[in-house]
């Protein structure tokens, strides 16, 4: 078995690990990025839901998902390891989605509440052993996580199409049916790959703990899991609960964090409070960009032409679930060898500059949303051209902050707590999804007989409002990127 220094000394741009776990991110994305396409235009469609509703139930349940992202990085950091973590993540998907798949109209919470907790368990720790694969200060890591936020993108734009064309013109369970069968090739491509990362993601508990009692914990944790079920379906089917959820999980975590930090050193210390002021800007930027799953879905479903550049047939959903990915999958190798080009000639942006990219890319995108109320007819439809646009500002605001995120997430963490900074990092964005939903019910028409021009105007006003925050927020991350850099303590 490889040692991890031998690992992390691999010749070239990229460790042949990185691949590996690509590829079983790339399958839990076509899950995860095909169900979040699929989720309003479901709810709107067949659980007859109004567009206010579906999108405070949308906020809600990708709330959730991320929110448990911050439980499994806990639970992979104390007892579990990253590999076991990642284990039975995939299988409580596997297990959502053919609940799902049995009777979607019936059993699509109680499916949904399956996928939030093995997403939890799934997520933050494969992105947590993507980091180990790099020593500290390896400059390479970057251009790592980018092309590593490029290859799990596939699944993204695969899933984005393929389970929302077969939900909405062929068969619903089918389309959920999907997750299952996806989930499973990643789960054995990890089985058997996983050999390849020597020591990385193997269950921290000490070694002189006796194996009986090694097994004990993790069963506790498998049962925990699963009785934990029944009081996530409660809080997913009734806002006002994720909202008693959402102010209770923050300031608790941080408490953690609190007590957590008080064995690091100084400069450790630091470094993590950098750490919180990009997970707290990030709750902001994922609060605009997780539009697409809801009021843009939302949005493309009733209001965008069917047709792209005049002439191409295109259903406006599928160019909502899948043209970001295809700009990701274009453009995100070619951003990181940017990183690297830059980094050679001591021309790379830090990180905190980079976040401020984001957000001045962000208003970018929502402006152009915007602007498609300029080319919309009396019947309030207008230009997919647009709206594509949109996509494709977004897109670089996406790669000059998420895959920088993932990667500072572990340069700046102590190794003992990053699975835990991961997690809140994607907690993070539970509070973005979460806003997302009630920005998303806020833009939304109260009038369920309203013409599709006024949803229109209600939502392309409210993209507007958008911009102009985002526009703000990169320029105080620039004009305070001083001042989060003494902090990182010569972490670029």
């Amino acid at each position: 078995m490889e040692t991890r220094a031998e690992i992390q000394s691999f010749t070239g741009k990229y460790p042949r690990q990185l691949w590996h776990l690509a590829g079983s991110e790339m399958w839990e994305r076509f899950c995860f990025y095909g169900m979040r396409g699929m989720l309003t235009v479901f709810m709107v469609t067949q659980l007859k839901l109004g567009d206010k509703e579906a999108n405070l139930q949308y906020g809600a349940i990708q709330a959730f998902v991320y929110a448990f992202t911050f439980i499994g990085g806990v639970f992979a950091d104390k007892i579990l390891g990253f590999r076991k973590s990642l284990f039975w993540g995939a299988i409580l998907m596997i297990a959502g989605g053919l609940v799902i798949a049995m009777s979607p109209a019936k059993l699509f919470y109680i499916g949904t509440c399956f996928f939030i907790i093995g997403t939890g368990f799934f997520k933050p720790n494969i992105s947590t052993m993507v980091g180990q694969l790099y020593a500290d200060g390896d400059p390479r890591r970057d251009a790592g996580f980018s092309l590593f936020y490029s290859a799990i993108n596939l699944g993204a734009l695969f899933g984005g199409i393929l389970m929302i064309w077969v939900g909405k013109y062929h068969s619903w369970p089918l389309a959920f049916g999907l997750v299952s069968i996806v989930m499973t090739i990643s789960l054995i491509n990890f089985i058997f790959t996983q050999r390849h990362l020597g020591p990385i993601g193997i269950s921290p508990l000490h070694p002189d703990i006796p194996n009986k009692k090694r097994r004990m914990y993790e069963v506790a944790v498998y049962i925990g899991s699963l009785i934990a079920v029944p009081f996530i379906l409660k809080m997913v089917t009734n806002t006002d609960y994720t909202d008693l959820f959402m102010y209770i999980i923050g300031p608790t975590t941080l408490v953690y964090l609190a007590w957590e930090m008080r064995k690091f050193n100084t400069a450790e210390n630091k470094r993590l409070l950098a750490a919180m002021v990009f997970i707290l800007f990030s709750i902001v930027f994922w609060a605009f960009f997780e539009q697409a799953g809801g009021s843009l879905s939302i949005f493309a479903l009733n209001n965008l032409k069917h047709t792209l550049l005049g002439f191409i047939p295109m259903d406006p959903n599928i160019v909502n679930n899948s043209s970001n990915s295809v700009f990701v999958i274009i453009f995100a190798p070619l951003v990181g060898l940017l990183w690297l080009w830059l980094a050679k000639r001591k021309m790379e942006p830090n990180s905190v500059v980079k976040f401020g990219i984001g957000f001045l890319l962000l208003a970018g995108a929502f402006f152009a949303f915007y602007a498609t109320v300029f080319f919309a007819d009396a019947d309030g439809i207008t230009s997919l051209d647009i709206f594509t646009l949109g996509y494709f500002i977004i897109t670089f605001g996406e790669l000059s902050l998420s895959p920088i995120g993932l990667s500072l997430m572990t340069k700046l963490s102590p190794q003992p707590i990053q699975g835990l900074m991961m997690g809140m990092w994607f907690l993070a964005s539970a509070y973005g999804q979460y806003v997302a939903g009630l920005l998303g019910a806020g833009m939304s028409t109260a009038d369920p007989n309203a013409s599709n021009y006024d949803k229109l105007i209600s939502y392309t006003n409210g993209y507007q409002q958008l911009a102009i925050y985002a526009l703000i927020a990169g320029v105080v991350l620039i004009a305070i990127s001083p001042l989060v850099r003494k902090l990182m303590k010569g972490v670029h």
